[in-house]
């Protein structure tokens, strides 16, 4: 099979106009933070557990079409001797996996901030794929101040993003290009829009450099929102500030754009995608979720960390599962969530 028939199988089998992505990729630290307010500790075993429960999910198929696993997930087992991304697809939910290395200080640039691993990254494309993996996701974080991004950053971020997705497609993996401005501070909606559109921009322009396919990436953005440290924007407000951003920067021939959920709560995610979908006209694209934390914290609360709440937590995942597929089509209400 050549590798642009397995890029476009992989497109084909996760893209559509109900379903979403399921960002279960946290890293170990990030994972512990999820677990201490819950009161579970974070060992392999519990980590394990928890996301064989989320991928084991009843249905769970319907509403979402890919997982972005952390690297010892694709390891795992579920409790019957399965691995993990053969229990995702099970249920038509493609398996993917992160494969950045985490973020420090880009020299030069005060304030803003550099993804790390692309040294090797081709052979663990390769041990990936070998463990079911088809498609990858890449993040790099952009910092709004008054200063940041600089244009340094914006242009090494984008570069990195760039190159990682190149490198993916010659192997025949769909990358995830995640690049993500940070909601921390006090910046109201212009403010972010204005940066959103500068990291947009950029990104795609290196990814024309690099010779990327965009028929065969996923935009994973965030929505354009006010800092945390503001005012909350209402859901017409952000759907109008995104949209706007989106058309003036992103490439109609990109299949799906799938938010993440940056901090939002799971009902202002919901709340948002819909309003955003309910303006959306003639948007080229599929606009979607992948979303982490918006999708999974009423789950970990309901779970709890104790066997017998494995039912009650995949009930809590399938729900917000089921309203941001409704929200896909601007069908989503408050009162759902009754």
């Amino acid at each position: 099979m050549s590798t642009q028939t397995e890029l476009q199988d992989t497109i084909n089998d996760m893209v559509d106009d109900h379903r979403g992505i399921l960002a279960a990729d946290e890293s170990t630290p990030t994972i512990q933070k999820r677990f201490d307010a819950i009161g579970v500790e974070s060992t392999e075993e519990n980590r394990r557990f928890y996301r064989a429960l989320l991928l084991d999910t009843p249905e769970l198929g319907k509403y979402i079409s890919g997982v972005i696993m952390f690297e010892e997930t694709l390891g795992q087992q579920d409790d019957t001797g399965r691995p993990l991304p053969e229990v995702a697809w099970a249920q038509k939910i493609v398996p993917g996996v992160k494969v950045d290395k985490g973020k420090g200080p880009l020299s030069g640039a005060p304030g803003d901030l550099i993804t790390y691993g692309l040294d090797g990254l081709a052979e663990r494309l390769g041990d990936y794929k070998a463990q079911g993996a088809r498609f990858v996701k890449w993040r790099e974080v952009y910092p709004i101040t008054p200063t940041n991004p600089t244009l340094l950053g914006l242009r090494a971020n984008a570069e990195m993003l760039a190159r990682y997705a190149a490198t993916c497609q010659e192997m025949g993996v769909v990358p995830i290009v995640e690049p993500e401005v940070l909601m921390d501070g006090d910046h109201d909606i212009d403010r972010c829009a204005e940066v959103n559109e500068q990291v947009l921009h950029s990104v795609f322009h290196a990814l024309r450099l690099h010779h990327v396919s965009l028929e065969h990436m996923i935009l994973k953005p965030s929505m354009t929102l006010p800092g945390k440290d503001c005012r909350r924007a209402p859901a017409d407000e952000v759907a109008r500030a995104t949209l706007t951003v989106l058309k003036r920067t992103v490439p109609a021939a990109v299949p799906s754009i799938n938010f993440l959920s940056g901090g939002q709560g799971p009902e202002e995610a919901t709340e948002n995608l819909n309003a955003i979908n309910r303006l959306r006209g003639n948007a080229p694209w599929q606009l979607s979720t992948s979303y982490g934390r918006a999708l999974q914290q009423p789950a970990q609360a309901a779970w709890a960390g104790q066997q017998e709440n494995r039912a009650a937590a995949q009930q809590a995942l399938l729900k917000r599962a089921r309203l941001n597929s409704l929200a896909r089509n601007g069908e989503y209400d408050p009162s759902m969530e009754a």
